[in-house]
């Protein structure tokens, strides 16, 4: 593997980001500077901190940013459910991303776990 881009996790993540700014893209002005400004930067926070975990040079700093990227995809989650409830978003664009959330979700988890069991060895 030569680069981020070729982590499926960061393929995933990337396109959960562009799914963000489609939907949001649809949200009333009210919410520019608000939920759409917040929900978009945390699904841009995934797929960078990916990409700059899988470019540090230690498992430590790979795994501080993995464990980041993770953190972000709870808040991506919780930022799309409010919008779901506040009826923002079109059910079929929330199960899109909402799919993608979870596929990115599980691939981060299982890194992070590889990453704790090669450190504890």
């Amino acid at each position: 593997m030569h680069s981020y881009r070729d982590l499926i996790v960061w393929q995933k993540a990337f396109a959960l980001s562009k799914e963000v700014y489609h939907l949001t893209a649809s949200f009333p002005d009210t919410e520019k500077y608000g939920l759409s400004s917040q929900l978009r930067r945390a699904a841009v926070s995934i797929v960078s901190n990916i990409a700059e975990g899988f470019s540090r040079k230690s498992l430590k700093e790979n795994y501080q940013f993995f464990s980041v990227a993770f953190g972000s995809t709870s808040e991506v989650e919780t930022q799309l459910l409010l919008s779901r409830e506040l009826q923002l978003v079109e059910p079929d664009k929330f199960r899109k991303a909402e799919g993608l959330l979870l596929e990115v979700r599980k691939m981060l988890n299982s890194m992070l776990g590889k990453s704790r069991r090669i450190a504890k060895s």
